[in-house]
């Protein structure tokens, strides 16, 4: 009895001080409702904390006054508000408010003087809530201010000053006027860019890689793009830019860039896997810079069970550096064709002009030239040819590695003239347009088209294996082998095709933060002729798991065309 009697006790007093620690409630009743008001009150009272319902009482004057301020915040001046301490377990403590009337706008004066009002780029406050007959708020009218003075360093107007920054309040007559009008002064500007640290280049080098030319006007965006500019151009272990506008000498901003370069050389080893080549295994050596003048040069080797291929390369930046360069490039590659005793030796060689252009399109110009040895069946052939070509790439998207929203662009074309270093007339174009777009953050709808064709005076007898089109596989229609989808000889060897065509659509939802379930449908092949082909169809489900170095892919897809059961696809990289 006496035991039983101490656990009483025990129990009682934990329950006691149970309710003692509870936390007091705050209810914040507003009539008629507004969700803002309701909100910006209970952020400006905040925690009440362990209190019992006596504190709440010497604490609910307290907590009126900040209720009127979170009002006035917001414009509304002529509040009733009303408190009430509930004794019971919490303790509560309830706000009943009568908003009233809010106080309006009347007059809103927003100008800016001096030279920046003579700047485009420089633009005054566009809020709806800071014009006549806007209720009153006190954030957008400190919001106005910085956004005022934020545009002033950013474009350089380090003297510029509030000439008149009034807010002008009669509560009883529920009117406000607000009169903002900046002085810019003086637009600042950027000095002569100087190089420091332990990078063994060329002055001149440096120099072109700032992109913006000399006495420029400042702009802060300017500074960032030549700290981002010597980020990408791959020289630079640690980059830091300084332009502090305390040291300007005649309104003149001086730029100091601090330099460490980064180690010279660099080889990377890589190991990945698709159901198109199985296995594989990656690795490249690059010397990120040979000389003063920045030359580059590297090579790179993948391997896997149908393809093995080598390239070499030598850089020379252009003009601008870190967007053209002069590439002179060759490689060897040798591929087992359609999973038959086909097969291709590939040799080339030949530089390629590598640009951006103003408009974001990525443009190469090439001259290559090619050796090809090949059997396709019980043919064989050698094919030699020089091929000028152009690609343009252009690609838009939110995020390189798992974008939401984007879309890439892909031109190429290639040609080549019997007599000059070929032996056939050839003419090679490929077309592939991707898009990608997500709806309401969880569905995603990836569209791709693709269309190729090669002309030339002897096709059977004269394109090698490399300008031939094949379909099938994982980047193609899925539900066939890699490869499989090509025009046939008479013994029913693949061959490839004059043309390709390839179409896909795919919906995917994210059940996760970094798992999506597909559902897709694929249709297309090779051929050789332009009539109406007999495209090839496919539907299927997969699964994709978003890793950091970009999505995995594994599908299950099902031919529509011919017997053949369920294939697996797997595969990974960017959707884009």
């Amino acid at each position: 009895m006496i035991v039983f009697s101490r656990f009483c006790v025990g129990l009682a007093l934990l329950l006691l001080s149970s309710s003692v620690l509870a936390e007091a409630r705050l209810v914040v009743r507003i009539q008629p409702a507004n969700s803002a008001l309701k909100s910006n009150v209970e952020g400006y009272i905040g925690s009440l904390g362990e209190r019992d319902a006596e504190s709440l009482q010497r604490f609910r004057r307290v907590a009126e006054a900040q209720a009127h301020k979170a009002l006035q915040a917001l414009g509304y001046y002529q509040a009733q508000v009303d408190s009430e301490v509930a004794d019971q377990q919490p303790p509560r403590l309830t706000l009943r408010i009568a908003p009233g009337e809010p106080v309006r706008l009347r007059e809103v004066t927003l100008r800016i003087d001096g030279p920046a009002s003579r700047l485009s780029a420089f633009r005054l406050p566009n809020s709806a809530q800071l014009k006549a007959g806007a209720v009153l708020n006190h954030g957008r009218y400190e919001a106005a201010k910085r956004h005022i003075e934020n545009q002033a360093s950013r474009y350089g107007f380090f003297k510029g000053r509030f000439t008149e920054q009034r807010l002008s309040i009669d509560p009883r007559a529920g009117i406000a006027d607000i009169q903002l009008v900046y002085d810019s002064g003086p637009r600042y500007r950027l000095g002569a860019v100087s190089f420091e640290g332990d990078a063994p280049f060329d002055e001149t080098l440096l120099q072109r890689m700032v992109p913006f030319p000399a006495d420029s006007p400042y702009d802060a965006e300017r500074i960032a793009e030549l700290y981002q500019a010597l980020r990408s151009s791959g020289y630079f272990e640690s980059v830091r830019v300084d332009a502090n506008p305390t040291e300007a000498d005649q309104q003149q901003v001086p730029v100091k860039v601090q330099l460490q370069t980064r180690k010279p050389r660099s080889m990377g080893l890589g190991l990945g896997f698709s159901t198109d080549v199985g296995p594989r295994g990656r690795a490249n050596w690059t010397r990120h810079w040979a000389n003063p003048q920045g030359h580059s040069y590297g090579a790179e080797m993948e391997l896997s069970a149908p393809r093995q291929n080598v390239g070499l390369w030598y850089d020379v930046p252009l003009d601008p550096p870190l967007t053209d360069k002069l590439r002179y490039a060759g490689g060897y590659q040798y591929e087992e064709l359609a999973d038959t005793d086909s097969l291709s030796r590939l040799l080339t060689l030949g530089p390629e002009w590598h640009s951006q252009l103003d408009s974001g399109w990525q443009r190469v110009i090439s001259l290559k030239w090619q050796r090809e040895e090949y059997e396709l069946g019980d043919d064989s052939g050698l094919s030699t040819l020089l091929m000028p070509g152009i690609s343009y790439a252009y690609l838009h998207s939110d995020n390189q590695i798992d974008p939401n929203h984007g879309y890439r662009l892909q031109f190429d074309l290639a040609a080549a003239k019997e007599g000059l270093l070929s032996d056939a007339d050839v003419v090679h174009g490929n077309v592939l347009l991707k898009g990608l777009t997500t709806l309401a953050r969880k569905h995603r709808l990836l569209g791709r088209v693709q269309f190729g064709g090669t002309e030339s005076n002897g096709f059977n007898a004269s394109v090698p294996p490399s300008l031939r089109f094949f379909a099938g596989g994982d980047q193609s229609v899925r539900g066939y082998d890699y490869q499989s989808l090509s025009p046939e000889n008479a013994d029913g060897d693949k061959i490839g095709g004059r043309y390709i065509f390839a179409v896909s659509a795919e919906y995917q939802y994210s059940v996760a933060e970094r798992w999506r379930v597909a559902t897709f449908i694929d249709q297309g092949n090779a051929f050789n002729s332009l009539d109406f082909p007999s495209l090839k169809s496919a539907v299927g489900l997969g699964l994709r798991w978003v890793s950091p170095v970009g999505p995995l892919r594994l599908d299950l897809a099902h031919p529509l065309d011919s017997e053949g059961g369920v294939r697996l696809h797997f595969s990974m990289g960017p959707e884009l």
